[in-house]
C-alpha cells in the first residue's frame, strides 16, 4: 500500500510559496480602460505552505484574517456576498475551467501586504494560491496566463470588475523594475529603478474594500461612457482609444461628471507614457511632477481620494527631497506614494511620520519600496 496516492500525499513534506505586493508608480484607473500602467513590486509578501490531501478538498488558514475556511473542488460556486475565502475559490475554479485538474490541499496562508492599503493584498493572495495549488497539481502555466486567471477570478467571485494590472505585475514584474504595461495588448517593457530615487510608501491610516467602494462605480461609468462615444466612433472599444481632441468634442454630450472621468484616463495614460521616459533617463524631478499631477486628476476629475489621503500627501510634499507624491490603488483610502531623492529619504521618512503623528495622533506605517522577485516557489531558508 506504500505506492497509494493517499499515502503518497501524507509523505510529501509542505511546499512554500510566495508572491509579493504591488506597487503602481503611475497608471490608476487605466488598466480596466485598456491603457497603460507602470507598476513595481515590493519585498512585501503573501505567503503560502502547502501540503497535498487525498481528497478534493481544499483548507486555508489565513493567519492575517484568523480565520480558516474549507470548500469542495467540485463544488464551487460564487457567493452572493464574497468574502476572502472567495478570491481562493475563484483561482481553483479558473485553473479547472482551463483544463487543469486540481487535487485537494491544506494550505497556510500568512502576509505581511496591510488590508486594504492599495497595494494589491488580493492579487498577491491570488497569485500564491494558484502557483500553490497548480504544483501541488503537477502542473503549471506561464506567468501571464497564471495572471489571466487570477484577474478572471476577481472578477467572477469576489465582485471586482478589476483589470489585468495588479496580477501581471506580481506574476511578471522583474526585481528591481518596473514594468511598461500595455492593458490591451499585455505588450510590457521592464525599466530599472535609478539608485537615485526611493519610492516611499505611508499609509493613510484608512482601509478600503473595493466591493463596498465606488471602485465598481467607476467602471460603470467609463464604460457608459465608451458606449454614448461609439454610437458614432465605433472604433472607440475602450477609453484608450480616445485622444484629447476627440475628448475634447465630446465634452458638452458626456457632461462634466462623465467628460472629467474620460480626461482622467486620457490623461493619465500619457502621464504614464511620460513617466516611463522619465525612469529611462533617470529624471526623479520630472517623475515626481507626474506623479504629482496623477494625484490631482485622481482627486478631481475621478473623485477617488479623501480627507485623510489629501492631507498625507501635502505633508509629504513639503518633506525636503520630495519631488512629487500621490494615492497609490483605487483610492477611498490605503497609501500615499512619495517620490524622493534617494540621499534624502531618512529625512524624508522623519519628516513625514512626525508631522502626520502630530496630526492624526497615530504614527503612520511606513515602508521604502524595493522591487522584489514575481511570485514563485522559496525555498524554507528563504
Amino acid at each position: 500500500m506504500s505506492g497509494t496516492p493517499a499515502n503518497t500525499a501524507r509523505a510529501r513534506s509542505p511546499s512554500r510559496f510566495r508572491a509579493p505586493a504591488r506597487v503602481n508608480i503611475i497608471g490608476e484607473h487605466t488598466d480596466y480602460n485598456d491603457g497603460l500602467v507602470l507598476p513595481t513590486t515590493t519585498a512585501l509578501f503573501t505567503s503560502v505552505t502547502a501540503a497535498p490531501r487525498p481528497d478534493r478538498i481544499v483548507q486555508v488558514e489565513s493567519r492575517q484574517v484568523q480565520d480558516a475556511r474549507e470548500f469542495d473542488l467540485d463544488d464551487i460556486e460564487p457567493g452572493d456576498t464574497p468574502q476572502w475565502i472567495d478570491y481562493a475559490k475563484g483561482v481553483a475554479a479558473e485553473i479547472e475551467a482551463a483544463g487543469i485538474r486540481l487535487r485537494g490541499a491544506t494550505l497556510e496562508v500568512d502576509s505581511a501586504i496591510p488590508l486594504g492599503g492599495g497595494l494589491s493584498s488580493s492579487a498577491s493572495f491570488e497569485m500564491t494560491i494558484a502557483i500553490a495549488l497548480l504544483e501541488l497539481a503537477g502542473a503549471s502555466l506561464p506567468g501571464p496566463e497564471i495572471a489571466k486567471l487570477c484577474q478572471r477570478a476577481e472578477n467572477r467571485y469576489a465582485g471586482v470588475a478589476c483589470g489585468i494590472m495588479d496580477q501581471y505585475a506580481v506574476a511578471c514584474c522583474e526585481r528591481g523594475h518596473a514594468m511598461l504595461l500595455d492593458c490591451r495588448s499585455l505588450d510590457a517593457r521592464q525599466v530599472a529603478i535609478p539608485q537615485t530615487a526611493c519610492l516611499l510608501l505611508t499609509h493613510s491610516g484608512v482601509q478600503h474594500r473595493l466591493p463596498d467602494s465606488g471602485y465598481n462605480n467607476r467602471s460603470d461609468e467609463c464604460a457608459a461612457a465608451v458606449k454614448l462615444i461609439a454610437r458614432e466612433a465605433p472604433e472607440v472599444v475602450a477609453l484608450r482609444d480616445l485622444t484629447p481632441e476627440m475628448l475634447a468634442a465630446w465634452q458638452d454630450r458626456l457632461g462634466d461628471r462623465l467628460y472629467r472621468r474620460c480626461r482622467h484616463v486620457v490623461s493619465e495614460n500619457q502621464r504614464v507614457r511620460d513617466a516611463f521616459a522619465a525612469l529611462t533617463t533617470g529624471d526623479i524631478e520630472q517623475l515626481g511632477r507626474l506623479v504629482a499631477a496623477s494625484h490631482a486628476s485622481l482627486r478631481d476629475d475621478y473623485e477617488v481620494s479623501c480627507e485623510e489621503i489629501d492631507r498625507l500627501v501635502n505633508i509629504a510634499d513639503r518633506a525636503a527631497g520630495v519631488a512629487g507624491s500621490r494615492m497609490v490603488g483605487a483610492g477611498f483610502g490605503g497609501c500615499v506614494l512619495s517620490i524622493v531623492q534617494s540621499g534624502t529619504i531618512d529625512d524624508a521618512v522623519r519628516h513625514i511620520g512626525q508631522q502626520y503623528t502630530q496630526t492624526t495622533g497615530v504614527a503612520p506605517w511606513m515602508h521604502i519600496v524595493q522591487a522584489a522577485s514575481p511570485a514563485r516557489e522559496v525555498s524554507h531558508n528563504e
